[in-house]
């Protein structure tokens, strides 16, 4: 199971992720649900990167299937709008598949 942390400020606004695990739903190099997530999540830090100027830090494993994403200090509003479409997307990927992917959310 691939299971994802939203971290949330105090004002319950999106300040980054962790994913952690594969889904399970097939074989590793055929699973649509870890390729999906990942792939929301890689175009997450991606987008972040190149279209805006904020601190971030980034933390990967593929070992571990582990990816860590973290902004800090002011938070563009590009920024806070890719990381609610992230949340989007993956609750829209969980609505279908819970037992593939849980979904946290953890105050920070």
């Amino acid at each position: 199971m691939i299971k994802v942390n939203i971290y949330k400020n105090s004002e319950g606004k999106s300040v980054g992720f962790k994913l952690k695990g594969h889904a399970g739903y097939d074989d590793i190099g055929k699973d649509i649900i870890c390729a999906a997530t990942s792939v929301l999540a890689i175009n997450t830090i991606n987008s972040i990167e190149h279209f805006t100027d904020d601190d971030m830090s980034v933390v990967s494993d593929e070992k571990k299937a582990l990816i860590e994403f973290r902004l800090d200090g002011n938070i563009s509003p590009e920024s806070r709008v890719l990381l609610d479409s992230l949340e989007l997307g993956l609750s829209q990927i969980r609505k279908d598949n819970a037992e593939y992917i849980s979904i946290t959310f953890k105050e920070v």
